[in-house]
């Protein structure tokens, strides 16, 4: 906004001294709410210290040097073993287990031999592995390979097709295409992660087909032809025949627990694997729910704090509620709380608000237009308190921002505890 040149004779309601951040959001705040107001500011520039020679331009050259920083650490980003669980005093045995009464496990060794531990409490907590489908039901399935075997490429496919729309689809899709690959995704609805928050599908599959991943939207693999190590086919119910390199199944997981001799003690078990009457302790992704390994870490930590902490923790059970969890989709998602769908079901459509904001990252300013990752924040509320029941973000940095979101939300926030931070999110707008 320029200066006014001939300033006006009339009296105003406020005058702002200094068009600095303070300055120009209070100023633009009173006068939207109707009242005359006036911004003095010394110099040509608005924004104040962040703007011009403060925040801004700092985190933008943050930005160039840590880049920079990333490239010399290339060549040195390795994984590294795992620490030695024998010296916090648990013994190891290497075998698999049979459950052959509430209080003996059978170990079957490598080698074929076989002995009995005995104890007085068993947790299965064997966890899942991906799930593909048997050649009976596509044939040709097995030419594919799950995210196991993502892991176990030597050579970078030039062409890929995943089939999926959950998260580990989204994030397998997402490296490989950004590394290079011509990625196609097959997927049965319209968009993917359709169990999260319809605003959060929305924008990432908006956002992957703008990058040129190729959707084939409402597909169902029925037939792949071809041979281990060369170009397999593809085809699917819409009569559409795709040639790739590598086929990644990315369907679902499904629990460890074949195997283990549960049936015959009367464990129930989904079709999953799931334990779902357990008869002994069962904990992590053979529980069937929250499959994160934060959760099996804090539901092993609580049972054994329950079992051998003493008094004060008889109690100490995991809460299963508002667990925030991340997507490393590009961009990445973070989300905690109710979906918008699962908020109208369960308080009424006219007991929620949703708070909603569309924005670019700062780190975007410096990037071609075409590659401004998009940001999305979205503020599910209920009651006059307006108690925060969801919040779903999309964008650079979500990952990190939810730790401390997750947090608040497990305290029982409201709207107003938000009202700093929120209101500081470009073109926040409040919608039913």
């Amino acid at each position: 906004m320029p200066p006014v040149t001939q300033p006006g004779r009339d009296k105003y309601d406020i005058v702002w001294i200094g068009g600095g951040s303070g300055g120009v959001a209070g100023s633009r705040r009173a006068a939207s709410y109707g009242a005359k107001v006036a911004l003095i500011e010394a110099t040509p520039k608005l924004g104040g210290t962040c703007v011009n020679v403060g925040c801004v331009p700092k985190k933008i050259m943050w930005h160039a040097a840590d880049i920079a920083e990333k490239i010399r650490h290339a060549e040195n980003y390795k994984f590294k073993g795992t620490a030695n669980v024998a010296k916090e005093g648990v013994e190891l045995h290497e075998g698999n287990a049979v459950v052959t009464s509430p209080t003996t496990v059978e170990v079957k060794r490598p080698d074929g031999s076989t002995y009995t531990l005995n104890t007085d409490k068993i947790v299965v907590a064997t966890g899942g592995r991906p799930t593909i489908p048997s050649d009976d039901q596509i044939p040709g399935a097995s030419l594919g390979i799950n995210s196991d075997g993502f892991f176990d490429l030597a050579e970078q496919p030039k062409r890929v097709a995943v089939v999926g729309a959950g998260y580990i689809a989204v994030e397998l899709a997402g490296v490989l295409h950004t590394l290079g690959s011509e990625v196609h995704m097959f997927i049965r609805g319209e968009t993917v992660l359709r169990t999260f928050d319809p605003s959060l599908q929305e924008v990432l599959t908006k956002w992957m087909e703008h990058t040129g991943i190729n959707f084939h939207k409402g597909s169902n693999i029925k037939k792949v032809e071809g041979a281990k190590g060369q170009a397999i086919t593809l085809h699917t119910d819409k009569g559409e025949a795709v040639e790739v390199d590598c086929l990644l199944w990315a369907i679902g997981r499904h629990s460890n627990t074949e195997g283990l001799g549960l049936e015959k003690l009367g464990v129930e078990l989904d079709k999953k694997g799931n334990v779902v009457i357990p008869g002994i302790y069962a904990l992590g992704d053979v529980a069937g729910k929250a499959l994160l390994t934060p959760v099996a870490v804090a539901a092993g930590r609580r049972l054994s704090n329950r079992l051998y902490g003493g008094g004060k923790y008889k109690t100490d059970h995991l809460d299963y509620t508002n667990i925030s969890t991340v997507v490393f989709s590009h961009p990445t998602i973070g989300t905690v709380g109710l979906t918008e769908p699962e908020a109208r079901e369960k308080y009424g459509a006219e007991n929620i608000k949703i708070y909603k904001s569309n924005f670019r990252a700062l780190y975007f300013s410096m990037i071609n237009e075409d590659h401004k990752e998009p940001s999305m924040y979205k503020l599910i509320v209920t009651g006059p308190e307006e108690k925060v029941i969801g919040i779903h973000i999309i964008g650079l940095g979500s990952d990190e921002v939810m730790q401390g979101f997750g947090v608040a939300v497990k305290m029982g926030a409201t709207k107003q505890d938000w009202t700093i931070p929120w209101r500081s999110i470009p073109q926040l707008v409040t919608l039913r």
